[in-house]
């Protein structure tokens, strides 16, 4: 395990090791859609002059930087700029409304506010109000956090800081109840990506084609973090563009996306192994894949799809392996010095391999806890240093853990528990079904029933009364779902993962005058 921090003499070993290993480097770095490139100097030079703009502003060490704009070139140097400058950088989702800003902005007491132009006169009063400083950043580079920082010198001092100090704040989805700011040091952040890097065999001949958000774990601290830590480069998209990425793969070695990247690629007829020879690798997360995907994406492209296992308040915990059998519906073992443990949720004793139950987990990658929230980061984060992930899975005889889903997902029928994830695999494999989600529903006589929600394959129209009997043959009695409903498609937030809440209080009342 690598310990830093200032007893080995580095100012600040998330800066010196992830970006100032890389200062006067000519190479590329981001590549662009359009054929423009900025070098490893170039960005460090950018980001140099965000850090000086950011001080020049009174900010000090410590200081969060709540972020709201569209991906750039900027946008990622603002990041570099505050990790060399000892801010703490928070990057909020481009969806947030100007609602859900106010609150963000208010619980970690920013003192610094970067959007974009059109959302300036709507972030300016939260921002009188909370005493902080407003600049805009545009997609195109323009805004006046750029003119300032232009007049500023392209060298900075990196601020001393330490393996325990904040880098930065990421606030989880919130969908159960308040979002809560996950505080994630410079530890959590270094040792994550030399893990991954190294696991995952990425070098300074890597070209990551990179389609992903960067106001999240994955985009910011997974495939970004590890590109520097190998010496890389990156084809910087703004989003993903079907014909852009069917373009611009060629051109790389390695791609990270959620399953809805894979889908779409398989969608297209022009995504073949022709189009894959130089890649070596595809990584998928944020959102569980389904084993046909896995599948077809071999058959057509010769590569077996790497998936792995994260959160926001773990960095990356779990991955299949990059040697060896890439296991469909696994997110594979234990990353290198992290430990995952599989207990009852009622009293948090370990259970014996193969039972489900709730995963928890221990290692450098693991937060500090939540910010000004010490009765929820008690709750779980546990004293041994586990925590609590909230997500229920087993571990297989070969040591593979299996997510099977989310605790607040699990529905309890009758006083049964009945897990959402076994009747999904069984509804997915059902003719004319692209893909399901299982909830459960209110119900006068069990408490709970498990409805399906299905989303057909396109031009098709799924047999319901022959999918319940498919379903009915399988799974006890006590898991059959009440009803299947379908749909065009399922609820997603920006990461691919589905929305059950949603999905709740939109069904919510089917059975409740049964």
């Amino acid at each position: 395990m690598h310990r830093f921090g200032r007893d080995e003499g580095m100012a600040n070993p998330l800066f010196d090791r992830l970006f100032g290993r890389h200062l006067g480097k000519q190479t590329p770095f981001l590549r662009l859609a359009d054929g423009r490139f900025l070098t490893h100097a170039d960005f460090l030079d950018m980001a140099a002059r965000i850090a000086n703009a950011l001080t020049g502003m009174g900010l000090a060490p410590g200081d969060r930087v709540a972020v709201q704009v569209e991906k750039s070139p900027e946008a990622l140097a603002i990041y570099a700029a505050c990790v060399q400058a000892g801010l703490v950088f928070l990057p909020l989702n481009t969806a947030y409304t100007t609602g859900e800003l106010t609150y963000f902005i208010d619980n970690s007491g920013a003192a610094l506010i970067v959007c974009d132009a059109e959302k300036s006169d709507d972030l300016l009063p939260i921002a009188q109000a909370q005493n902080a400083r407003l600049e805009t950043l545009n997609a195109d580079g323009s805004g006046t956090l750029m003119r300032l920082a232009f007049g500023m010198l392209p060298a900075f001092e990196p601020v001393a800081r330490g393996e325990d100090d904040l880098a930065a704040l990421l606030y989880t989805s919130g969908t159960t109840g308040r979002s809560k700011g996950a505080m994630l040091t410079q530890a959590n952040l270094l040792s994550n990506a030399e893990t991954l890097a190294e696991l995952w065999r990425f070098t300074e001949d890597d070209v990551l084609l990179h389609a992903l958000p960067i106001f999240h774990t994955h985009g910011l601290f997974v495939a970004t973090n590890v590109v520097l830590a190998s010496g890389g480069a990156m084809i910087f998209l703004p989003r993903f563009d079907l014909d852009e990425m069917l373009r611009l793969m060629p051109q790389a070695t390695s791609m990270m996306g959620v399953p809805t990247f894979y889908t779409r690629l398989l969608g297209d007829d022009r995504f073949n192994s022709d189009l894959t020879q130089n890649m070596r690798l595809f990584i998928s997360g944020s959102a569980p894949m389904l084993a046909e995907t896995h599948e077809k994406f071999a058959a057509r492209t010769g590569h077996r799809i790497l998936e792995r296992y994260g959160m926001t308040e773990t960095n990356m915990t779990t991955s299949n392996p990059y040697d060896g059998e890439r296991r469909a519906g696994s997110v594979g073992f234990p990353l290198p010095g992290v430990e995952v443990k599989i207990t009852d949720p009622d009293n948090g004793e370990g259970l014996p391999q193969g039972e489900i139950g709730m995963i928890e987990t221990r290692g450098p990658n693991v937060f500090q806890g939540y910010w000004e929230m010490p009765e929820k980061t008690a709750d779980e984060l546990r004293e041994d240093g586990f925590f609590i992930t909230g997500d229920l899975g087993r571990v297989d005889a070969d040591g593979y853990l299996h997510i099977v889903g989310r605790g607040k997902d699990l529905i309890i029928s009758g006083g049964f528990n009945i897990y959402p994830k076994e009747l999904e695999l069984v509804l997915d494999q059902q003719a004319g079904v692209l893909e399901s989600a299982v909830i459960g529903v209110p119900h006068p006589d069990f408490g709970e029933t498990p409805l399906g929600i299905l989303v057909p394959e396109p031009g098709v129209s799924p047999d319901l009364p022959t999918i319940l009997a498919s379903v009915q043959e399988q799974l006890a009695r006590f898991k059959h779902p009440r009803k299947l409903i379908l749909l065009d498609e399922l609820p997603r937030n920006t990461m691919g993962k589905v929305q059950k809440n949603v999905l709740r209080e939109r069904f919510g009342d089917e059975f409740t005058s049964d």
